[in-house]
């Protein structure tokens, strides 16, 4: 049987989501969790990668067992919160079809990049405070033209193994949440590595008058990633949502 795992986590002390030689994952860590409950190696398959230092509200990774066939799913989300470190939780285990997958069955896939626009010590781990002011009405401006493409290599880490740099994009705005905080919501069917973080920098050259909302669509059509603005700090960001057709569900 194939099981959905809904998982958030702190990416503070990992190198990423995916497995990797020199530093420990989430990956590697639910991996361990599952293979102890499964009683045998068992690999789990996330729906993304978050870069070192992003983290989750809510990831999904599915895997197969045959040994917890008869298990409730409320009783292996328990035995995996008992054997996971303290930065990593399972909200819920469903199960799934058998050709649900975590990765290439969803439909969609949200982040939110949060900023303080005011000194805080308590915002600073998971906030990040641009060291410039910010014309938030002129990002959003630019942010709405991201409809306008469907080509993101200048948003996306050189030399990845993708076929396509194509998404589609579905929200892009950034909301105030307080007088001094600011959430950035982006949904897309898909993201490219580091495409989240490479938008938020470039959107701020926005913000701070750096460039224009004109020059930010040549950005995005000139296609090259070292024309566009610096990658944020990854412990700001958060993915949030990832969505699946229902009829994955059993």
């Amino acid at each position: 049987m194939r099981y959905f795992i809904y998982l958030s986590y702190d990416g503070t002390n990992y190198h990423g989501w995916q497995i990797q030689p020199n530093g420990n994952s989430v990956q590697a860590e639910l991996n361990r969790a599952v293979s102890i409950l499964n009683g045998e190696p068992t690999e789990v398959t996330g729906a993304g990668r978050t870069d070192a230092g992003v983290n989750a509200s809510m990831m999904v990774a599915h895997f197969d067992s045959t040994v917890l066939d008869n298990t409730e799913c409320n009783q292996i989300t328990h035995k995996l919160n008992r054997i996971l470190p303290r930065d990593i939780a399972v909200s819920k285990v469903a199960a799934v079809t058998d050709d649900a997958h975590a990765r290439f069955s969803a439909t969609s896939r949200t982040y939110q990049y949060h900023i303080h626009t005011e000194r805080n010590p308590f915002q600073n781990h998971y906030s990040y405070m641009p060291p410039f002011p910010l014309d938030f009405n002129a990002m959003n401006e630019a942010a709405r033209h991201l409809f306008d493409y469907t080509d993101f290599t200048s948003f996306s880490k050189l030399h990845t193994d993708v076929k396509t740099n194509n998404c589609r994009i579905m929200k892009a705005e950034w909301e105030q949440t307080s007088e001094t905080t600011w959430v950035f919501t982006i949904q897309a069917d898909r993201f490219l590595r580091n495409m989240v973080r490479a938008i938020v920098g470039t959107l701020l050259d926005v913000g701070r008058g750096a460039i224009s909302i004109e020059q930010f669509c040549r950005i995005i059509e000139q296609k090259d990633r070292c024309s566009a603005g610096t990658s944020v700090p990854g412990n700001a960001l958060f993915l949030t949502g990832v969505d699946y057709p229902t009829h994955l569900f059993q």
